[in-house]
C-alpha cells in the first residue's frame, strides 16, 4: 500500500477552512463570511452588499489551486472567492450566500471555469440570486488547449488562463463599467486565451496516498488541474523542447483554439503547478518568449510568471498565451490589491531586453606585464606544472566532493571546485604571467572570483590576495621556499580572521594548518625544501582525514547531527589536501629535471 502524502496539516477535512483562516490573518483586505466550515466565502473586508457601488465579480471553486482563487479577491479583481473542498465545487448555498454578501443594485459577474460541478452549482446559484432581485451575469472560461476538440457538451476546461479573465473583469468593475459591459470584457478576453499544462509528477491530496503513475522517467502533456490524464505520456524532455511544444499547441492554427496570428501582441503567463521552484518556471519564460517572437512572429507586451493556479503539490507548469489589445493591456496593468496578482510586471516591455554593460574595471598593475610570457623560466614551468596537476586532481573529484558534501553540506562542493579550476586551467593558458609568481597568484584568484560563488569562492579568493600580499612584500624577482611558507602561512591567518575557523573546527584549514607547520618546521631545519613540500602534503591528507572526527564548528555542517558527520570528511578539507599534494607531486616531478635549483621557487 503507498504511503500517505506528507502535509504539513491537522485534520485532512480541515484544510480549505484553516487556509482561509490563515488568509485573512495574512492579508487584512480579506475577509470571510461567519459560515464556516459549511459556507466557505473569502470576499473584501472593505464591501458590504448593502452600499457597493459598483458590478460584484465573484468567482470560485475546489480547492487546491490556491492562490487560486481566493488570493486574487482585492479592489481590482474579485469581489469575493467562493471555495469548495479540496478538488469539489462549492455548495449552492455557498454561492449565494457570496453573491448576497457584495452585490448591490450595480449587479454581479460570476467567471466560472469549465468544469461540470462547477457549470452546475455556480449556473443554479445564478438562478436563484435572480429570483431573489439580484442582477447576474455569467462567463465560462474553458481555455485548455490540449486535447483534441470536443465532440460532447463537456468542451475546454478552465485553466490558468480564467486569471487574466479575472483581471480584466475586475478593472473593467473598478472603472464603474456597467454589468453587461463588464460581462462583456470578460467574455472577449476569455475568447482570446488559451492554455495548456504540463507535468513531472501528479498532485497528492491531503490524507490520501501518493500517486506514482508517471514514473521516475516519464512527464505528462496536457494534463489537468486535478490530475486527470493529459494527452499522452512521454520522456522528460529538456525545457526547450517541451515550451516547444506547449506553444506550437497552442497556437496550432489546424485547431484555432486561440484568434493568433503573425504580428498579433500578446500577454504570457507562465504558471507553475505547485511543486514547481521558481527557478524552473523563470527557465521557461525566459525560453518562451524569444520562441514567441522569432518563431510566430508575435510582440510579447506582458510577461507573468509565478504560481497562479496550482495543483496542490503537482511539479510542472502551464503556459497561457492571450492576444493582447490596448484595452486588454490597460485593464491588465490597472492599479490592484488583490494579494496575489504579481508586482512589477506593467508598463510596456521593450522588444528585446539588452544587459546593461558592467562597469569598467579600474586596474591598478601593468597591463603589458600580465600575459602568458612566451618563454617559461623555471620558476615558470614548475609553477605551471603545480598549478595544471592541482586544478586537474580537483576536476577529477567533482563527484566524489558533491556526494560527501550532499551528506553533510548544500551538495554542490565538488561542482563550485570544479568550476574554478576549470577557469584556471583555460585562463592559465593565456592570460597568467607564470614567470612572476605573485602576480600568477593574484590572477589565479581573479579566475576564481569570476567563476566561483559561495563561501568556496571568497574563501579561496582570500587565499590568493593573501599569499599575493605576502610575495610581494618581498619584491624580490625569485620566490624562495621561505617565501612560499609564510605566504601559505599568511593566507591561513586571512582565511581564519574572515571566516572565524581553526584548527578542529572541520573545514579546509584542517588540512592547510598542519600543511603549514609541517613546511614551517622542516625548512626551519634545513629540510631539502622538495622534502619539506612533500612531508608537509602528507600532513595535510592527514589532517583532512582526522575530520571525519570532528564536530563542525563553521559553515552548513554545523547544523548535522554528529552520528552524520563521523561517517564523512569534510569535503573542503579533503579538496585543499588533493590540490596541495597534486602540486608537491609535480614540484617533485619537475625538480627532478633540474639541477642545483630550488624547486619550490
Amino acid at each position: 500500500m503507498a504511503p500517505l502524502a506528507k502535509k504539513f496539516i491537522n485534520n485532512p477535512n480541515d484544510v480549505v477552512t484553516e487556509f482561509i483562516e490563515g488568509l485573512v490573518e495574512t492579508y487584512p483586505g480579506l475577509q470571510y463570511l461567519d459560515g464556516l466550515p459549511e459556507v466557505k466565502v473569502v470576499l473584501r473586508a472593505d464591501v458590504s452588499a448593502a452600499d457597493y457601488d459598483k458590478v460584484a465579480v465573484i468567482s470560485g471553486g475546489g480547492s487546491g489551486h490556491e492562490p487560486a482563487q481566493a488570493g486574487y479577491v482585492g479592489e481590482g479583481m474579485l469581489t469575493a472567492a467562493i471555495c469548495g473542498d479540496v478538488f469539489a465545487s462549492p455548495p449552492v448555498d455557498s454561492i449565494l450566500a457570496g453573491i448576497r454578501a457584495v452585490t448591490g443594485p450595480m449587479g454581479c459577474l460570476l467567471v466560472v471555469t469549465n468544469y461540470t460541478g462547477d457549470r452546475l452549482n455556480f449556473g443554479l446559484a445564478a438562478e436563484l440570486a435572480k429570483t431573489e432581485g439580484f442582477k447576474v451575469e455569467t462567463v465560462i472560461v474553458g481555455d485548455d488547449c490540449a486535447l483534441p476538440p470536443p465532440r460532447g457538451i463537456a468542451g475546454r476546461r478552465g485553466l490558468a488562463g480564467t486569471i487574466l479573465v479575472h483581471k480584466v473583469a475586475g478593472a473593467a468593475a473598478a472603472a464603474g463599467l456597467s454589468l453587461e459591459e463588464v460581462a462583456a470584457e470578460a467574455m472577449h478576453a476569455s475568447e482570446m486565451v488559451g492554455t495548456m499544462g504540463v507535468a513531472l509528477t501528479v498532485c497528492s491530496l491531503p490524507g490520501q496516498a501518493t500517486s506514482d503513475r508517471l514514473g521516475p522517467e516519464k512527464m505528462e502533456l496536457g494534463l489537468g488541474v486535478h490530475g486527470e490524464p493529459g494527452a499522452a505520456v512521454v520522456d522528460i524532455q529538456p525545457v526547450d523542447v517541451v515550451v516547444s511544444h506547449v506553444l506550437q499547441q497552442i497556437l496550432s492554427p489546424e485547431t484555432n483554439y486561440v484568434p493568433i496570428t503573425r504580428g498579433n501582441s500578446v500577454v504570457l503567463m507562465v504558471n507553475g503547478l505547485g511543486g514547481t521552484p521558481l527557478m524552473e518556471l523563470m527557465i521557461a519564460a525566459g525560453k518562451a518568449v524569444p520562441k514567441l517572437q522569432l518563431e510566430f512572429g508575435l510582440a510579447v507586451d506582458r510577461v507573468y510568471t509565478g504560481s497562479f493556479m496550482s495543483s496542490l503539490d503537482m511539479a510542472g507548469f502551464s503556459i497561457s498565451i492571450m492576444k493582447a489589445d490596448q484595452s486588454i493591456l490597460e485593464r491588465l496593468d490597472s492599479p490592484t490589491k488583490a494579494p496575489s496578482w504579481p508586482v512589477g510586471t506593467d508598463g510596456n516591455r521593450p522588444p528585446a531586453k539588452i544587459p546593461v554593460p558592467l562597469p569598467p574595471f579600474q586596474q591598478n598593475k601593468n597591463e603589458e606585464s600580465l600575459g602568458r610570457p612566451q618563454e617559461l623560466s623555471q620558476q615558470g614551468r614548475i609553477l605551471e606544472a603545480a598549478m595544471e596537476a592541482a586544478a586537474t586532481v580537483v576536476i577529477s573529484l567533482k563527484d566524489s566532493l558533491n556526494e560527501w558534501d550532499g551528506k553533510v553540506g548544500d551538495g554542490d562542493c565538488g561542482s563550485t571546485m570544479c568550476r574554478g579550476a576549470t577557469a584556471i586551467l583555460e585562463d592559465m593558458k593565456n592570460y597568467y604571467p607564470l614567470n612572476d609568481a605573485a602576480e600568477t597568484v593574484n590572477e589565479i584568484g581573479s579566475s576564481i572570483r569570476r567563476v566561483m560563488g559561495g563561501t568556496s569562492g571568497i574563501i579561496y579568493s582570500l587565499l590568493c590576495k593573501a599569499v599575493y600580499a605576502e610575495l610581494k612584500a618581498n619584491a624580490q624577482s625569485e620566490v624562495t621556499p621561505k617565501n612560499w611558507s609564510d605566504a601559505l602561512k599568511s593566507s591561513i591567518s586571512a582565511v581564519s580572521k574572515y571566516g572565524g575557523a581553526s584548527v578542529g573546527y572541520r573545514t579546509m584549514l584542517d588540512a592547510l594548518i598542519p600543511a603549514s607547520k609541517v613546511l614551517e618546521e622542516k625548512l626551519s631545519v634545513g629540510e631539502d625544501p622538495v622534502s619539506a613540500f612533500v612531508l608537509s602534503a602528507e600532513a595535510a591528507t592527514a589532517g583532512a582525514e582526522s575530520t571525519i572526527q570532528m564536530q563542525a564548528q563553521a559553515g552548513r555542517s554545523s547544523y548535522v547531527s554528529a552520528e552524520i558527520l563521523a561517517s564523512i570528511p569534510d569535503p573542503g578539507a579533503m579538496a585543499a589536501a588533493a590540490w596541495y599534494n597534486a602540486a608537491a607531486r609535480a614540484v617533485k616531478e619537475q625538480s627532478q629535471g633540474f639541477i642545483n635549483c630550488d624547486p619550490i621557487d
